[in-house]
């Protein structure tokens, strides 16, 4: 009887066991990485309520990958004001105030005079412009702005960021025009450095969700103003300011109206550090994160850059999308391709008359750019004499050490000390880890695609070979199935380093897998990916523009480790199933056993007394960003309660406080034991 399996599919790939040699398949995941500069076309699902579940999924991915999930702590806004300056139709002030303690956002803020009543606020993120918000185009720029017509006028073409925020404030807009880190007066910090560690991986501190967290924060700093109608808000920025525009959308519902300028793609994804981090964009794309707008109207303006392809690769989905909504007309793009990368007079009347249509903004015909007198960048600066830069701004060393008190105290929020907290940590704990997995555990039927036994070496014994497969992956994970002559139903899924040749010495099983096979259960072994070999290259500038794309190696690992119990499960005759890591595959097995739920009934794991703390390596096979910010190795392993679990040799491997709190809360502290050796038998422990 053949029985096809959905999700996983076993494929005979030898007439003998990988012991004895053998070439399996080529998996998928060992092509070059993924990275910025990839494809990354998207298809929106065919209704609503999928897309939804997929919708709140990926928001998860955005929070955890930008540090934050759960969301910093906010302090109340304190936001120094000053220094008016009058202009024709609207003023121009200065600010500043902190968004995290010791970390101040800066910028100008634009408003409309002769308006009454509740108006309109706009953010305006500006992007890798030289200087930011002071930016001043040389003479030969704006001359070839003009001759081009991007710019109708010198001023326009010579300070365009100040251009948009003139003209909004003129159409009735409260507009903030706020600093990237590292620009203009946001000094403090350097761009494009102090994130970049393994230590920062480990944390999730990168430069991105710092500027992420800003952009709330500059939001909420816009919502406190007694003249800002919090029904009508848009953000608009160009280039990286476009990252951060749909970014911020994708995660905050209070925007209801988004208009990033080239940027958004199928083709490169943001090439700073700034628009990238560790899980970012595994799975997804920027077209993806945009969608997430919807159904808030949503305009994007391209160039003859990456974003030249928009209309017919992007934007057809798009509207597939908002059509689910009813509303495929509140997603447009417009392309002009006789301009390069920019955020023109051309594409800036395209965003005044989108948002003047969706904010609304009341203005009656076609809005056109008017000329404006020009603030020069030193009177645009936040900081002078009475002003001076706050005595308790850090630097990045100071702030990531500040950020990890505030985060272990997040954490000691939920610490689960009795049911009802065991259930906020599992709350916090579980999407995090299945971010950082890329997995969740694929729910196999129990059916089963059936092949021929054959003897192995040791007469005593039936094995087969087979190539594990989830459904359209392209990924080939090599398993061995051992017995002996009698099988009770119970299957070991056997996880070591080595892979499935940890099972023989020579034509011989090993001392344990023979022990198990004589207890009447099964050997079920893997090549998880990259057996016996360390992790692949990581970028060397910054570890999240390759872990921002592809799954840690250790991921991978616990993915394989997930696909073979689902496979083991579904072998004829399995009653149970058992999890074995041993040696250093022990904390990929830990992670396995945090997900795998009621799948697998007893897990024994050698912890080998390691710690994520101890990695100082990007490249290190166990490496995975976010493990420290999550508290380890037994603060992750905590999601497996009430099941039952042996950990050996956890000496050096970390507190195990957490771990023990949670069983005691789930009711269940003997189903954990933990020895600081090897004390037990771990098959015996598992099979008795």
């Amino acid at each position: 009887m053949n029985r096809s399996l959905p999700l996983i599919t076993l494929l005979l790939f030898a007439p003998a066991l990988a012991a004895q040699g053998g070439k399996a398949p080529v998996d998928s995941r060992l092509n070059k990485p993924k990275d910025y500069n990839g494809y990354f076309p998207w298809t929106p699902p065919k209704d609503l309520d999928a897309w939804k579940q997929r919708r709140a999924h990926v928001r998860e991915q955005l929070l955890v990958a930008n540090g934050l999930w759960p969301m910093w702590e906010k302090t109340p806004i304190k936001a120094t004001v000053h220094g008016k300056i009058e202009r024709d139709g609207y003023t121009v002030e200065k600010v500043f105030f902190a968004s995290v303690p010791g970390h101040y956002v800066t910028g100008n803020l634009y408003r409309p005079t002769g308006k009454t009543g509740k108006l309109p606020g706009v953010l305006c993120p500006h992007g890798h412009w030289s200087n930011g918000r002071f930016f001043e185009a040389g003479d030969k720029v704006v001359e070839r702005e003009l001759k081009t017509g991007a710019d109708k006028t010198k001023e326009g073409a010579k300070y365009p960021l100040q251009a948009r925020c003139a003209q909004l404030a003129r159409l009735g807009c409260v507009v903030f025009h706020y600093d990237m880190i590292g620009y203009a007066d946001s000094s403090a910090l350097v761009h494009r450095a102090g994130f970049n560690d393994v230590d920062a991986e480990l944390w999730l501190h990168n430069q991105m969700g710092l500027q992420t967290f800003n952009s709330i924060r500059a939001l909420d700093f816009l919502l406190t103003l007694g003249d800002v109608d919090p029904n009508r808000i848009g953000v608009t920025g160009a280039s990286g300011g476009g990252t951060q525009t749909f970014i911020l959308c994708a995660i905050d519902d209070r925007p209801k109206v988004a208009f990033p300028a080239v940027m958004v793609s199928t083709a490169m994804q943001g090439g700073c550090v700034c628009e990238n981090a560790s899980y970012l964009r595994v799975g997804t794309g920027n077209i993806e994160i945009a969608a997430m707008t919807a159904p808030r109207p949503l305009g994007m303006s391209a160039a003859n850059d990456w974003t030249v392809d928009i209309e017919t690769k992007g934007l057809p989905q798009l509207k597939e999308l908002y059509k689910l909504y009813g509303k495929q007309d509140l997603v447009v793009a417009n392309t002009w391709k006789e301009f390069g990368h920019n955020y023109n007079q051309v594409a800036r009347e395209m965003m005044y008359n989108f948002l003047a249509k969706h904010l609304p903004l009341g203005a009656s015909g076609k809005v056109e750019e008017q000329p404006f007198v020009p603030v020069s960048p030193k009177e645009l600066s936040v900081f002078d004499a009475k002003h001076p830069r706050p005595k308790d701004e850090m630097n990045a060393e100071r702030l990531r050490a500040s950020l990890r008190q505030m985060h272990a105290s997040q954490l000691e929020t939920v610490a689960p000390v009795t049911k009802a907290k065991l259930e906020a940590a599992r709350a916090l704990l579980g999407p995090a880890l299945r971010v950082m997995i890329g997995d969740t555990f694929p729910e196999t039927p129990p059916n089963e695609s059936e092949h021929s036994l054959r003897n192995a070496p040791a007469s005593d014994h039936k094995g087969r070979n087979l190539t594990l497969t989830r459904m359209g992956t392209g990924e080939r994970v090599p398993a061995q199935v051992v017995r002996g002559k009698k099988f009770d139903g119970r299957v070991v899924v056997w996880i070591h380093p080595k892979g499935i040749a940890s099972l023989w010495d020579g034509d011989k099983l090993n001392p344990q897998a023979d022990a198990i096979t004589k207890m009447g259960a099964a050997v079920f072994a893997v090549d998880v990916l990259r057996v016996g070999g360390g992790a692949p290259a990581v970028n060397k500038t910054f570890p999240g523009y390759t872990y921002g794309y592809n799954r840690p190696l250790i991921s991978e690992r616990v993915r394989d480790i997930h696909t073979a119990v689902a496979a083991a499960l579904a072998q004829q005759g399995t009653k149970k199933v058992y999890l074995l890591g041993l040696e250093n595959a022990g904390p990929w097995v830990a992670l396995a056993r945090a997900s795998a739920g009621d799948k697998v009934h007893r897990t024994a794991v050698d912890a080998n007394g390691f710690h994520f703390g101890s990695i100082k390596d990007a490249n290190h096979e166990n490496m995975l960003p976010g493990a420290l910010r999550y508290g380890g190795l037994f603060t992750l392993a905590s999601l497996a309660a009430p099941h039952e679990v042996l950990f050996q040799n956890v000496k050096g491997a970390g507190s195990t406080r957490w771990i023990e709190a949670a069983y005691r809360a789930a009711g269940a502290p003997e189903q954990l034991t933990l020895e600081p050796a090897s004390k037990t038998n771990a098959v015996e422990w598992l099979l008795r």
